[in-house]
């Protein structure tokens, strides 16, 4: 038997047996890892009917996570921030000067009360808003009853009881972000069906957008038979009683300003446009929206919405440095620049509208959740690789 020869076709052969199997890679449990932008296409006004619509649980608990076990050092910026209180003293100490001056010093023409209301009552309106959510979330110091009691005091140059009810209910919207029938913060059915894409539709309804907060809260109430809390209702007599101490010491008309910079604080007001950019949805598969511009700097960094959702127990003041420390994840989401611009989009813009929003079931959402195990697990590992 003549010697065996290895040719060359023998030799590739030879050489392609012995190349070690690949190892199939192992895929994350959670799809959408690691920014957890879905697969859901928006809704469009005129073409689609209803809300898009998710399968799996809102992003952020799980995001958070993630960035966690990439950048533990993230936990130290947990905690509380006193300046806060300064703040919402500062601006009290302004609201109610300028309505004893139109009230009891000053009787000035109705384009200069509105000027004033607009510009300056308008924006430290805003500021308050962003007061009392930093205390919903206990930010402002670590006593629980202190953080209640600083949103009363923010509350004073508010005439309507909001305090109390905005930490119920956004402590739900955390908890049940897009969840149908348990976020509070989404539009009702009349709003997406009546609304649509029409500019002028969206127009009026920005401008009757304060009134949607209490008319919401005053839904769900009623669908789930909730009654008032008990902080719900010392609000409302903190609150009748501070208002008439101020019609008192300021006068009607003085009153009346905090009313109207109410009014225009919440409505078609720059600082206002946080309410449409924070989960109004812009893109395919993203549900919340952060903005970065210079209005953050007046209005304590209301626009870092991710972060804030990703970790509420981040006060407002660290939220830029979140930002900058996790910017792979953060500067990958998309964001806007201007707030006057997502006005200007959302009422010009037919694609956009109320029903320009995410839902998911509450089966849906248990599922999404049920994954959290098996997601820490994987990440360890590849942590570990």
């Amino acid at each position: 038997m003549p010697p065996f020869v290895e040719t060359a076709e023998d030799k590739e052969t030879v050489l392609v047996a012995r190349q070690p199997k690949e190892e199939k890679k192992e895929q994350h449990p959670d799809y959408r890892f690691p920014l957890y932008l879905g697969k859901w296409k928006r809704s469009i006004p005129y073409i689609d009917e209803d809300f898009a619509r998710d399968d799996m649980d809102e992003p952020h608990l799980k995001r958070k996570q993630t960035i966690l076990r990439q950048h533990p050092e993230i936990e130290k910026l947990y905690g509380t921030d006193i300046r806060t209180l300064y703040v919402a003293i500062a601006i009290n100490a302004l609201q109610l000067g300028i309505a004893y001056y139109f009230g009891r010093v000053a009787s000035p023409s109705w384009a200069v009360f509105c000027l004033v209301a607009y510009f300056v009552g308008g924006t430290v309106t805003g500021v308050i808003g962003v007061i009392i959510h930093e205390a919903c979330h206990c930010l402002i110091t670590k006593n629980k009853l202190a953080n209640r009691y600083v949103g009363l005091l923010a509350n004073i140059c508010l005439p309507v009881p909001i305090a109390q009810s905005f930490r119920r209910y956004h402590i739900q919207h955390h908890s049940w972000q897009g969840v149908d029938g348990l976020d509070p913060d989404l539009p009702l059915e009349w709003e997406k069906k009546l609304i649509k894409g029409n500019a002028f539709t969206k127009l009026m309804w920005i401008l009757i957008y304060p009134f949607m907060y209490v008319i919401r809260g005053a839904v769900m109430q009623n669908d789930r038979n909730l009654t008032p809390s008990k902080w719900e209702i010392i609000n409302l007599i903190f609150t009748i009683s501070m208002d008439i101490v101020i019609q008192q010491t300021c006068g009607s008309l003085g009153l009346a300003y905090l009313f109207l910079s109410l009014y225009f604080g919440y409505s078609l007001h720059p600082g206002a446009a946080h309410f449409i950019q924070e989960h109004y949805t812009f893109n395919d598969g993203q549900e919340t929206y952060s903005y970065y511009g210079i209005l953050n700097i007046p209005f304590m960094n209301i626009g870092y919405h991710n972060e804030h959702h990703d970790f509420q127990k981040i006060p407002w003041s660290k939220l830029p440095a979140l930002r900058s420390m996790a910017n792979e994840f953060y500067d990958t989401l998309a964001y806007h620049t201007s707030w006057v611009y997502v006005h200007w989009k959302f009422i010009l813009d037919d694609t956009l509208g109320p029903q320009s929003r995410l839902v998911r079931g509450y089966e849906e959402f248990k599922q999404g959740r049920s994954l959290l195990s098996k997601m820490k697990a994987f990440e360890e590992r590849q942590l570990q690789k």
